[in-house]
């Protein structure tokens, strides 16, 4: 699952900074109207000369996810030397069409860099069916949008919640119905409480699809059925993070940062929101869609 969000901003400003949202981020600006699951990243893909900027941009923020244990991958489809890490990847990449083959060999680029961050080598990541294969002791999330890959690992041995998203386009305010229920509205509308700003749907968005990423492996086959949309989970703000959570079993729930990235968005889990949860076995699956 990969989704944006942010302020609107001048097509010659900086794309990313150490801002956060629930506090400083205004509004999200108007967006063609169209399914959530609707390429919006077009555009942005076809300016190659954009794509090392936008990584630049990214790359700026990587001390907040360090701060929280996580490597940080970035890759983009325009960089010299991209290909396979090996006959898997090569065989799986073959079957693509030519934009989806340079997602997936900047995804599996991506990961290896965010494991080597924390002091893990990893060469070919196969996959089975969409989902990531890692070796033993290895595990990366992976997103991409708009062209740029970006990747989460942990350090081997941890078995701290791990999920990232990254949504370089906002989304159209209609899409609120598909994200939010009724009782999170309020949170892009009006203030959390004294002090706080309304959060952008494409932060929210973007918060949800990383928790689902860390939930859903997390939870084991039967608790996973409750998860069906974006909507199965509840977000509430907590300072300067989101705390998100099942709503079908509270013992679930994780820590998320969204940071803006220009008009866009790079969420993260940062960790879980309490105690965590007796622990799915181990497969080596990264998380939920490739």
């Amino acid at each position: 699952m990969t989704g944006p969000g942010g302020s609107a901003r001048s097509r010659g400003a900086d794309l990313g900074g150490q801002g956060t949202y629930g506090r400083t981020a205004p509004g999200v600006p108007a967006a063609a109207p169209g399914s959530l699951r609707r390429d919006r990243d077009g555009a942005f893909a076809a300016d190659a000369g954009r794509l090392p900027a936008a990584v630049a941009a990214l790359a700026r923020l990587r001390p907040l996810p360090a701060a929280a244990g996580l490597g940080l991958g970035l890759a983009h489809v325009g960089e010299p030397g991209l290909g396979p890490g090996g006959p898997a990847e090569a065989s799986a990449a073959a079957s693509m069409a030519p934009r989806r083959r340079g997602e997936f060999l900047a995804g599996r680029q991506a990961a290896r860099r965010a494991l080597r961050a924390v002091g893990a080598d990893c060469g070919e990541i196969p996959r089975a069916g969409r989902l990531p294969v890692f070796p033993p002791g290895r595990a990366a999330s992976i997103s991409h949008s708009a062209g740029i890959a970006v990747a989460v690992a942990r350090g081997p041995g941890q078995n701290a919640p791990l999920g990232c998203d990254l949504e370089l386009r906002p989304l159209p305010a209609g899409a609120a119905r598909l994200v939010l229920r009724a009782d999170e509205e309020r949170l892009v509308d009006t203030a959390a409480g004294p002090g706080d700003t309304p959060w952008p749907l494409t932060a929210l968005f973007s918060a949800k699809e990383a928790a689902w990423k860390a939930l859903y492996p997390a939870v084991g086959q039967a608790t996973a059925t409750s998860m069906r949309t974006l909507r199965d989970l509840w977000a509430r703000p907590s300072g300067e993070e989101l705390r998100i959570g099942l709503r079908a079993d509270p013992a679930y729930a994780v820590r998320v940062r969204a940071l803006p990235v220009g008009a866009g968005v790079f969420s993260y889990v940062v960790g879980w929101a309490d105690a965590a949860p007796a622990p799915a076995p181990a497969d080596g699956m990264g998380d939920a869609a490739d």
